[in-house]
């Protein structure tokens, strides 16, 4: 009876010892309190301006970005560019990497961690021994022998203070961390296609209208020399015309390097060589603005983006650190155990096991310099910064939304004033058109009115350009619809689907 009340005793000390677990436990951080983003933000419908890329862009509660967010401005060539990066990137191809490897190691660790250890050893020597050496003198020296040694040993830590299963969170968390961080470089990579891509079509656009200016500027140039020599002009007044024509000429050259120099870009996202750039790219006027933008909250945004979602699991991981600085404190139990055979005919070896073992051992920290608390307090300090480090990224992932909804509605008014003005200047030109071709008004006046023309066009196109780019970055600053993404999505890349607060593969 009192055996038996000692082996209860015994194995219930065991069950609550197995289940020990030192070092906080992590919890989820609580949701940004504000319901809005703050004063500057697009509310519910942006100002709308006639012409391409100039239509009122509603902001809808219900709405929720797709996975592939870019297909929204309904581009062909676009979603190939970006596609072709997605296939290709090495810098997606990098993140990708570092996901499987800590995949990798966490395998390893958990395997070590959930199950013992087992080796398996055979060796075979040839032996001579004398007795004499041992101090036997009335034993004749036997002749050499071979002796073959064959074992199978088991050992297994035991885990009574959660150690393992400590360091197995922080390697879960870790993964974590590098499934998010493929993510956020999936999404920034595609979101960097976008913006190139529609920087070069303005760039390229800006190009084609500083060549027509610059015509303009010539035409009138060789009419102010003609009407310096008649004496119609004065030298001041040809110098002027010289003025304007090399100020036109003097903006070419940085437009077509721009444009060459976003190109080359585009091709590296993608992951070819800058040589191996292309001429074309998208039409501005092709490129179909969205007109429905998902309005989000700051907590829904917390938990959308990808890098906020990566900056928690580094969280998590210096958490699960800090229980494992905290168990290399206490004692740590090793069992081991082996069978095997020692015969000097191999024949016998599988005959005879002859050989075993049971064993059980102990280690406790006594006396480490200080080394093993200072190593805990450092695990701390490190939580405390990850800690901050989330904030930070919390932070400075809510006002990228803010500032990009407050662009948003900037980059409407600024169109709709650039595109009254354009549309001005073309009411102009055209007046100046009839008047000279009735003879009222002279070249030199249509080309006066044309390169106001040229000019109002070229602020237009900048503005359009702004309010297509800034669409995009607001999808890619409210993390890009990945949690909507079911089984791979033609790149390679992990798909996700969220839900019930948490993302499941």
């Amino acid at each position: 009876m009192k055996k038996r009340w000692l082996g209860a005793m015994v194995c219930g000390a065991a069950g609550w010892l197995a289940g020990c677990v030192t070092g906080p436990d992590f919890k989820a951080p609580e949701a940004p309190r504000s319901e809005s983003h703050g004063a500057g933000a697009a509310a519910g419908r942006t100002a709308e301006a006639r012409g391409p890329g100039g239509a009122a862009q509603r902001f809808e509660a219900e709405m929720d970005l797709p996975a592939r967010w870019w297909e929204l401005f309904r581009s062909e060539e676009l979603d190939t560019a970006v596609r072709t990066a997605l296939t290709n990137s090495p810098t997606l191809a990098q993140a990708q990497a570092r996901l499987r490897q800590a995949q990798e190691e966490f395998n390893a660790q958990a395997g070590a961690v959930r199950y013992p250890a087992v080796d398996a050893g055979l060796s075979a020597g040839r032996q001579k021994v004398n007795p004499a050496a041992m101090g036997i003198t009335d034993v004749p020296i036997p002749d050499p022998f071979s002796l073959y040694n064959a074992s199978v040993s088991v050992s297994y830590a035991l885990d009574l203070f959660g150690k393992n299963r400590r360091a197995l969170e922080a390697l879960k968390a870790q993964v974590d961390r590098r499934e998010f961080e493929v993510e956020a470089v999936r999404q920034t990579l595609a979101a960097n296609v976008v913006l190139a891509s529609i920087r070069q079509a303005e760039a390229e656009r800006q190009v084609a209208l500083a060549r027509e200016l610059v015509a303009v500027r010539r035409e009138q140039r060789e009419i102010a020399e003609k009407r310096h020599a008649a004496g119609g002009i004065s030298a001041a007044e040809l110098e002027r015309s010289g003025q304007m024509l090399e100020q036109a000429r003097a903006a070419v050259p940085g437009l077509e390097s721009q444009a060459a120099r976003i190109r080359r870009q585009v091709a590296v996202y993608q992951g070819r060589e800058p040589g191996e750039a292309g001429d074309g790219g998208l039409d501005l006027d092709r490129l179909q603005l969205p007109e429905e933008l998902p309005a989000s909250v700051p907590s829904e945004v917390a938990r959308q983006r990808p890098d906020i979602r990566a900056a928690e699991a580094v969280w998590h991981q210096a958490c699960a650190n800090v229980g494992v600085a905290t168990a290399n404190l206490y004692p740590q139990i090793t069992l081991t155990a082996s069978l095997g055979a020692q015969q000097t005919d191999i024949g016998d070896m599988l005959e005879k096991m002859n050989v075993w073992s049971l064993g059980a051992g102990l280690m406790q920290p006594v006396f480490r310099g200080g080394a093993l608390r200072s190593q805990k307090r450092a695990a701390v300090a490190a939580y405390d910064e990850a800690a901050a480090a989330y904030r930070e990224t919390v932070l400075r992932g809510l006002q990228e939304v803010a500032d990009t909804l407050g662009a948003l509605e900037a980059d409407a008014r600024t169109l709709a004033a650039r595109t009254a003005a354009a549309n001005h200047a073309q009411a102009g030109l055209e007046i100046a058109t009839r008047q000279k071709e009735a003879g009222g008004a002279s070249q030199w006046a249509w080309l006066d009115e044309k390169a106001r023309q040229v000019q109002a066009e070229g602020e237009r196109v900048q503005a359009q350009a702004a309010r297509h780019a800034d669409t995009a970055a607001l999808f890619h600053a409210l993390g890009g619809g990945w949690w909507n993404r079911d089984g791979a999505d033609g790149d390679g890349a992990p798909g996700w689907r969220m839900g019930g607060g948490r993302e499941e593969r």
